[in-house]
């Protein structure tokens, strides 16, 4: 049996492939309870499931609620509006009245990057990240690299290509991450405003345009413009973005015939992506949002001791 050796999921960049892999092969057989009439396994019982965010969301929190539920583990929600932080408690105070309860996992998203992993050092219960400023989305990477390899059969070997707001993006961070360690080439694009100095460090191409990033894809990722983010606006309109980075029908041509386009959502239709392609039937928008249970599933199981038989 191989035993998960992780306390806490807080980034892709402290996983090995062989602990992604695990966590898609558990979420692979979780995905079959939700399949079931009755979406409940008793997995989990007596487990009390934290559910700390200081951001809003709404597929993420919602699909961590229901991954718990499922297992038939205790979730409580706390809000940004809710907490006592807004009576000026101090995160740290907060995460030890919150350990004070003995709770056995708590799923934190936070606009400041790295909080996550300060509580993590302080408490007992499990941490995963949901989400920490502009820092790392560990889940959603772990996600699409699930439905990628549910659709491809593989990912190593794979072209990715990312397109949208890279230097605002978490999710992009994560993925590229993740999809490169897993052996995937991954490519990004957006305007010059829009990339990260260094972003090639984490093992990324930067292409001069989104037609030559597309260019033989095996998937393509779009990403909104995160303007809660931008201090200043980094782009003349939206429409003038569109047309340089928006994906449309004509320029899916340019990607391999069988492309898979993804969208972590919220999607701005007619921005980043068009109508038809969204709905379109190289879209696995719906699947990226139906395996994020699953995987969230094997999240929870896996740090509170699951083990995944090594056949």
């Amino acid at each position: 049996m191989m035993r998960f050796e992780h306390k806490d999921i807080l980034d892709i960049e402290s996983l090995s492939p062989r602990d992604i892999t695990m966590l898609l092969d558990t979420a692979e057989g979780m995905k079959e309870i939700s399949e079931r009439p009755v979406k409940k396994v008793p997995t989990l019982r007596g487990k009390t499931i934290v559910l700390f965010f200081q951001e809003p969301s709404t597929r993420t929190r919602v699909s961590f609620d229901i991954a718990g539920k499922r297992l038939s583990a205790d979730t409580i929600s706390i809000s940004s509006g809710t907490s006592s932080i807004v009576k000026g408690e101090t995160l740290i105070d907060t995460a030890r009245n919150l350990e004070a309860m003995n709770p056995n996992i708590i799923v934190m998203r936070h606009p400041s990057s790295g909080a996550p992993e300060l509580v993590a050092r302080r408490v007992r219960a499990s941490v995963v990240n949901a989400g920490d400023g502009l820092h790392a989305h560990p889940t959603q990477a772990l996600l699409d690299m699930m439905t990628v390899r549910e659709k491809k059969g593989r990912i190593q070997g794979l072209k990715i290509a990312i397109i949208g707001d890279i230097a605002h993006s978490r999710v992009a961070r994560s993925n590229i991450q993740g999809f490169t360690k897993m052996g995937a080439s991954v490519v990004v694009a957006a305007p010059p405003t829009m990339i990260p100095m260094g972003i090639e460090a984490l093992g990324c191409r930067v292409a001069p345009d989104m037609d030559s990033c597309i260019e033989g894809a095996d998937v393509i990722m779009m990403l909104r413009i995160q303007k809660e983010r931008q201090e200043n606006i980094l782009f003349p309109s939206e429409r003038e973005y569109s047309n340089l980075f928006g994906l449309t029908l004509e320029r899916l041509k340019r990607a391999n015939r069988d492309v898979t386009v993804m969208h972590p959502g919220p999607m701005n239709r007619g921005v980043e992506i068009s109508e038809d392609v969204a709905d379109g039937g190289h879209s696995v928008i719906l699947d990226q949002v139906t395996n994020g249970v699953a995987l969230r599933m094997a999240v929870f199981y896996l740090v509170s001791g699951g083990q995944k038989n090594a056949n």
